[in-house]
């Protein structure tokens, strides 16, 4: 038999999710934001050095390496969104991830501006 008493509401139980405490998310982000904020600091030295360059930028370099400053705020916006209520491996996780994508178009960046560079000089 139920122990339920007849005409009362069932309520479904659901299992209560663990938040993750505002200590750990702030330390979380701002340790890794650290890291994106070096790929920005990095991308926008690196403008700087090309834009100053013998050669300087054609419109595309421009844009590209515009694009390389701008990437990490939007890929840590974007994890950061993503991940903020999750459990704190997850959140880190994410932020890692993201820190990868940011990491290979970088280095595809960089790919660019050497074989660029050397066919602009005749190598």
């Amino acid at each position: 038999m139920s122990s339920l008493t007849p005409g009362a509401p069932v309520t479904p139980r659901t299992p209560a999710t663990p938040r993750t405490p505002v200590w750990a998310v702030v330390t979380i982000a701002g340790t890794l934001g650290l890291l994106y904020a070096y790929a920005v600091w990095n991308a926008i030295a690196f403008l700087i050095t090309q834009a100053s360059g013998a050669l300087g930028l054609n419109a595309l370099g421009w844009g590209v390496l515009l694009f390389a400053a701008v990437l990490p705020v939007i890929v840590f916006g974007a994890a950061f969104a993503l991940g903020w209520k999750r459990s704190p491996g997850r959140f880190a996780l994410l932020l890692l991830a993201g820190l990868g994508v940011v990491a290979v178009f970088w280095l595809d960046v960089l790919a660019y501006s050497v074989v660029a560079g050397a066919s602009l000089l005749g190598g």
